[in-house]
């Protein structure tokens, strides 16, 4: 994906994906964006023709940011419950000081049915990504007695991505970050070995 773009575009890009972050596809045009970077809607045109243009651009800007996340957890941590950790430390830290409150694929998984094909692929294609990082991990885990898991590595790996944007979704509704943890802590101690 080219990721070279202007400055004013990746203005557009920057507001767009705080847009999409804070109410998802339909709750933004392209004159809102207009209004936010001091730009005409005819310029926004130029860079990106279509808002299912711009949105997938962000979508597959956003999956390259994740997926070298996830590397990076991989090459930097090699303990499987240390890498759950630290991917929760990633959220914590973004509802905390409102970087980014929502991830904005759990967001557009919403409005899925009703989003361009493009788009909806590349939201699709997040979710894919974040499962087999996540199996991968489980699956370590499994393997050296770090977790103790109920289902197969995938399964318990698609269990986890929806507790932690379910736990990212009661936070936004109680207006309280503390949330998130509170529900992931729990989500980490089912992983535990039995004794």
């Amino acid at each position: 994906m080219k990721s070279d773009f202007s400055p004013k575009a990746t203005e557009v890009i920057q507001c767009a994906r705080a847009l999409l972050a804070a109410g998802g596809y339909t709750s933004f045009s392209y004159a809102d964006i207009a209004d936010t970077v001091h730009i005409t809607k005819a310029s926004i045109h130029g860079h990106f023709a279509t808002k299912a243009d711009l949105v997938r651009v962000v979508v597959a800007l956003y999956r390259q940011e994740a997926l070298a996340g996830m590397a990076a957890l991989d090459a930097q941590i090699s303990d499987p419950l240390e890498q759950l950790r630290a991917y929760i430390a990633f959220w914590t830290t973004c509802l905390k000081d409102r970087t980014s409150s929502y991830c904005i694929c759990a967001m557009l998984a919403a409005e899925l049915p009703t989003l361009p094909p493009l788009v909806a692929d590349e939201v699709r294609g997040h979710f894919q990504d974040l499962t087999n990082w996540l199996a991968a991990v489980m699956d370590k885990g499994l393997k050296d007695g770090s977790f103790s898991l109920q289902t197969d590595p995938k399964s318990e790996a698609m269990a986890f991505m929806a507790v932690v944007h379910g736990a990212m979704l009661a936070a936004r509704a109680y207006g309280d970050a503390q949330i998130f943890a509170a529900i992931m802590d729990p989500a980490l101690r089912h992983l535990a070995p039995r004794a």
